[in-house]
């Protein structure tokens, strides 16, 4: 299943720290019990934990490009991540990996934010681009990965599940009525909103962008 999380701090807003990342891993452990990783550049931070599927070796994540300016944890399948690798080695990117999760990488030096045009899957997506400074977060078209996420003292914090966004100081647990309302009627809360006040879903087949200038979706 595997589960992702992580922070990313504008501002004056305190840097992520490795620890307050293992403990939205921890939350998440039944996702993926086979390992958790922590990474921490700057102003974000990223966490995986990871449910050992394809490339059972080496398919650790994060994982980088060549040059390890471009930095993702993912949480799905790629479907047709064979044929995409093909097409990328011919265009003369090199592979550490035999895993799905490192096409990412590959399609967004060459397409920027429409890598995730080229997916044919389910996903849950957080990419970092080291020389713009900037998070890309993204969610498959029929939402079948979950993002959640929370602003909290000036950072922005997102997971696979609501719980790992609770193990953070300042973040509450109250319902929001609206979105329990929607849950007995749809089944579900419906998208942005969530059962919980003030933590957000990301909607189906939407991008979020972070950078020192703010957050765009």
């Amino acid at each position: 299943m595997c589960g992702i999380a992580g922070l990313f701090s504008f501002g004056g807003a305190a840097s992520p720290e490795k620890a307050e990342l293992a403990a939205m891993n921890a939350a998440m452990h039944h996702r993926g019990p086979d390992g958790s990783s922590t990474f921490v550049d700057g102003p974000v931070g990223l966490g995986h934990v990871r449910l050992s599927i394809i490339d059972l070796a080496t398919g650790w994540q994060p994982i980088a490009n060549e040059d390890e300016t471009v930095w993702v944890v993912f949480n799905g399948e790629i479907f047709n991540f064979v044929e995409l690798r093909e097409a990328l080695e011919r265009r003369g990117h090199r592979f550490r990996t035999k895993s799905d999760t490192e096409v990412i990488v590959h399609l967004y030096e060459d397409l920027g934010d429409r890598f995730v045009d080229e997916l044919n899957g389910q996903f849950a997506i957080a990419l970092w681009d080291k020389r713009l400074q900037r998070l890309v977060i993204a969610r498959d078209r029929t939402g079948i990965r979950p993002v959640f996420y929370t602003r909290v003292g000036g950072r922005l914090a997102f997971a696979s599940e609501v719980k790992a966004l609770f193990t953070l100081p300042g973040v509450t647990r109250r319902f929001d009525l609206n979105g329990l309302a929607s849950t007995f009627s749809y089944w579900s809360a419906l998208p942005p909103g969530s059962v919980f006040e003030g933590v957000e879903c990301l909607p189906p087949g939407h991008r979020m962008v972070l950078d020192a200038s703010g957050v765009r979706t």
